[in-house]
């Protein structure tokens, strides 16, 4: 990282100009997240992603030390020296949730909650506003109005360090059915937080510009993706689905948030595609922002 100083000042100076070319109307914001470049550690995947001049981003930590120093003084560096906002986490316990939070053994929910303060205070480091939560599985039956009131134990938590948790929809998990998703935000109202996946959209079979209709301003966040005959997990425009459409239908909502760039690393060659896509997504952002 010794060349962070002369990458950093390059990276301020393309902010600038590019500020100055947005409109009063601005909102939405366009990034990458640190999963795209999975398995490279995530100190590196920071850097790698600031220094090319990504505006925004999703931290995805990937083990517990991740959380604490070293790493967490040097990710908090690569924040300072380049100005990248992070605007979420997601956690790397996302798979345990079934069995530590919505689950009938009563002590594994307090462990649960004291254990998702690590990544709370973490939020704080940074200046992040979302957690990210998948849920429970679909195996793992669980009552939707006992879910809802766990969600909303986790939601107050989150509102004490003064940030969101927002739901994920995913395929795998009970949240991948938009029936589910509609029935927490009537159940929870306010409280109901969500992050569209466009690809997990894909793969339970719903349509994200139906999910936009139904969960409106609950939306918060986008993990972004192209889809289309090559697969569901696509760099943008290089699939068939209408992304136009899609655009169109956030700007009825009058969607404020973020639209990050979320693939798997077999899904582009070098990072330099990854990053010359997030541009071409932000050009799309900024078109429909105005």
């Amino acid at each position: 990282m010794r060349q962070r100083n002369s990458f950093a000042a390059s990276f301020l100076a393309v902010r600038a100009a590019t500020a100055k070319l947005r409109k009063d109307g601005y909102n939405m914001q366009a990034g990458v997240s640190t999963a795209c470049l999975y398995p490279m550690e995530l100190e590196k995947s920071l850097y790698e992603l600031a220094v090319r001049g990504v505006e925004c981003t999703e931290i995805f930590v990937n083990t517990h030390c991740e959380m604490f120093d070293p790493y967490l003084s040097q990710m908090k560096n690569i924040q300072k020296q380049t100005g990248i906002k992070v605007k979420s986490v997601h956690p790397y316990t996302c798979s345990i949730e079934p069995i530590m939070f919505f689950t009938k053994y009563e002590r594994r929910i307090n462990d649960f909650l004291e254990y998702y303060k690590n990544y709370l205070n973490y939020m704080n480091e940074f200046g992040a506003e979302i957690l990210v939560l998948h849920g429970n599985k679909n195996e793992n039956k669980f009552p939707d109005e006992a879910y809802f009131e766990r969600f909303a134990l986790l939601q107050e938590l989150a509102e004490s360090f003064g940030v969101c948790v927002a739901q994920e929809n995913v395929s795998r998990c009970t949240s991948g059915s938009l029936a589910f998703l509609e029935k927490m935000k009537s159940y929870l109202g306010d409280k109901a937080k969500f992050v569209l996946d466009i690809k997990q959209a894909h793969r339970a079979g719903e349509d994200p510009i139906s999910m936009v209709r139904a969960l409106e301003n609950s939306i918060v966040h986008i993990h972004f993706s192209d889809c289309g005959k090559s697969g569901d997990c696509l760099l943008y425009g290089e699939g068939e689905y209408d992304n136009d459409a899609f655009f169109k239908e956030l700007n009825k909502i009058n969607y404020t948030d973020s639209i990050l760039l979320e693939l798997y690393r077999d899904g582009y060659n070098k990072i330099d595609d990854l990053i010359e896509n997030y541009r071409l997504l932000k050009c799309t952002v900024d078109k429909y922002s105005q």
